[in-house]
């Protein structure tokens, strides 16, 4: 049986078997308040900081030689464009998922003055007519185009009046670039296996979320099939080579996670079998050595702080996407932990090179986005100790 025949096969029950993304509000996974104070503040001192600024922007004419606040006037915090996209990510997620009680009025206050100053029309014409324009139909994909679908999947689950308004605002923005997606989807011939922005498997991850989220069928059916067709067939990923020196995502450990979303769970098991056949049976966490990071003042080397939250939240999943009685959940629960810890005791605001982006992969990890609609999974120990290592790591 060849791929198509296997892709066709799973096509059909693959609906079935995957639960839908949106979660009813009593399902929004928590964050501790302590954490939610410090990883808020990192985004709010950042979303509206114009310098320093990293500009990939192509210049089509002399006026195109602008500030980044002219050319992106709701997104140019945070040190480059995708940046501020998942520093406003993740205030929302936070209003989201910190119940208003524990949260204090002041703080609420100015995460939604700071939303309300972010979301205008005006500012979303911008941005609109610059993805529309010459020379830019590559600009920010897939990473920050799909963090751009993760904000407005965000909005679209959370049920309150704000939301609703935000996401009216950024419908626009959204629009062209699940446009510009749809166009790329069909003419990617190969995956793109890298560990940083490019990577194709992190972003459609985030992609299947809004696709989801919103009811676009054509999205979904485009990304389940670019995905079972790059790696259905994958076979003994080359973990020992992980991470790069400048990673934050994992590329064997993020097409697994990417997986798990994609087939049914015993199904799932075999694949990841081929796939990864040196898990540990006997719940050890040595077996996959943190990143480590000697200069946190380098932008590209402050990069492994990243990939252990992210191999964090990959491990965590595939396990929870696992049989009960399967042996491997242990060992990637246990490493799990290690890389939990690890990334969350360097997210703190000493530096800017990583103070402008790794709170937002450390809500990520500790509000279990991205475990959200996953059937069977119960929240485990890692929370509380991820919790406790970060508040004691200021």
């Amino acid at each position: 049986m060849n791929i198509k025949h296997i892709i066709g096969a799973l096509a059909i029950c693959l609906d079935m078997a995957i639960p839908s993304l949106a979660a009813t509000e009593n399902q929004v996974n928590s964050i501790d308040t302590q954490l939610a104070g410090k990883f808020t503040r990192l985004a709010l001192d950042c979303v509206h900081r114009e310098y320093p600024n990293k500009i990939a922007h192509v210049l089509n004419t002399a006026e195109d030689a602008q500030t980044p606040s002219a050319l992106h006037p709701v997104f140019y915090g945070c040190f480059d464009w995708h940046s501020s996209v998942h520093g406003h990510w993740l205030l929302v997620r936070l209003l989201r998922t910190v119940p208003a009680e524990e949260m204090s009025p002041e703080l609420r206050s100015e995460i939604v003055g700071t939303l309300n100053q972010s979301f205008t029309s005006a500012g979303v014409s911008v941005e609109v007519a610059y993805f529309e324009a010459e020379n830019r139909k590559s600009y920010e994909r897939p990473y920050g185009v799909a963090w751009l679908l993760q904000l407005t999947a965000e909005l679209r689950e959370w049920n309150d009046p704000m939301a609703s308004g935000w996401l009216e605002i950024l419908r626009p923005l959204e629009a062209v670039i699940v446009t510009q997606i749809k166009s790329w989807l069909p003419n990617l011939a190969y995956p793109i296996r890298l560990g940083t922005h490019n990577q194709s498997m992190f972003a459609f991850g985030l992609i299947l979320d809004w696709a989801r989220a919103s009811g676009d069928a054509e999205m979904t059916d485009m990304v389940k099939e670019r995905s079972l067709a790059f790696h259905l067939g994958d076979r003994n990923c080359p973990m020992a080579y992980e991470p790069s020196g400048e990673d934050f995502l994992s590329p064997c450990l993020m097409e697994a996670d990417l997986m798990r979303r994609l087939l049914p769970q015993i199904a799932f098991a075999e694949w990841l079998s081929n796939f990864m056949p040196g898990i540990p049976l006997d719940g050890s966490s040595d077996w996959l050595a943190i990143g480590i990071v000697k200069d946190p003042t380098d932008g590209k080397l402050v990069h492994l702080d990243g990939v252990n939250l992210s191999r964090a939240w990959n491990l965590e999943n595939i396990a929870s996407a696992l049989p009960a009685e399967d042996p491997r959940r242990a060992s990637l629960l246990a490493v799990a932990q290690v890389h939990a810890e690890a990334g969350l005791a360097n997210v703190s605001a000493e530096h800017y090179e990583g103070s402008h982006w790794l709170a937002s992969f450390a809500t990520y990890l500790v509000t279990r986005r991205g475990s959200e609609g996953l059937a069977g999974h119960t929240p485990g120990k890692l929370r509380n100790s991820a919790s406790q290592s970060i508040t004691e790591h200021p």
